[in-house]
């Protein structure tokens, strides 16, 4: 068995400041209150809290200012899509929002797939897809399935598009437990990438995209009705 990790006070404290920037309790833009009086409210020391300011400035929440103070960034005009893993799993609803990106991006994925894929990539993706019927349990069913479209975001031959993709994923990978409810059955998963994989392979674009759409609204209702 593999062991929990353990909270220390600095996740503690990086999760609770965390949760009330998200929750407005200090808006963006506004300066969070001077260290000590802030540490003292927090009861921590100010080693502490600027050890969890320094994980939240990483994050893309804050910013500090050596001599003026430590600021609220106004994460939803400036910050990118790197900050969605840790928003969905601050607010489910999120995940709507994810998937209605995924949507269009995957259509437009196996589209540009099915016109620039090589020979040698929907070979792979071939394999691929035996892969997600071969996969063992819904977690490695999931996963399977997640390698079937990075590979069809790498035969785009556009690297956005991988980069799209990975941060699409990363987004809700950290809540995918939740969201197994179409790779319970490693049959009915291979079924429903079937006609995508075969409309790439074929070159068939308008078809591809066709398809993709059609898998991407049927997984997502599945999953969407799993954490309803």
């Amino acid at each position: 068995m593999e062991a929990l990790p353990r909270e220390t006070i600095v996740d503690v404290l990086e999760d609770r400041l965390r949760t009330d920037i998200l929750d407005g309790r200090h808006p963006a833009g506004s300066y969070l209150p001077p260290e000590r009086r802030l540490a003292d409210g927090y009861g921590v020391t100010r080693t502490t809290l600027k050890h969890a300011f320094g994980r939240l400035v990483q994050a893309g929440l804050l910013e500090t200012r050596h001599g003026v103070g430590t600021r609220v960034r106004d994460y939803a005009r400036l910050g990118g899509a790197d900050l969605l893993p840790m928003l969905v799993r601050h607010d489910a609803g999120w995940v709507r929002e994810v998937f209605e990106v995924r949507r269009g991006i995957g259509a437009l994925t196996a589209e540009r797939a099915a016109v620039r894929g090589t020979p040698a990539q929907r070979a792979e993706l071939a394999a691929l897809l035996d892969a997600v019927h071969g996969a063992d349990g819904a977690d490695a069913v999931q996963l399977a399935d997640i390698e079937v479209h990075r590979a069809l975001a790498r035969a785009t031959g556009n690297r956005v598009y991988v980069l799209l993709t990975n941060t699409l994923f990363n987004a809700y990978l950290p809540v995918r437990s939740l969201l197994k409810g179409p790779f319970t059955d490693p049959r009915a998963a291979y079924e429903r990438l079937v006609p995508v994989v075969e409309a790439v392979i074929g070159g068939d674009a308008a078809r591809a995209h066709a398809a993709a759409g059609a898998y991407l609204r049927e997984t997502e209702r599945i999953m969407l009705d799993g954490l309803a």
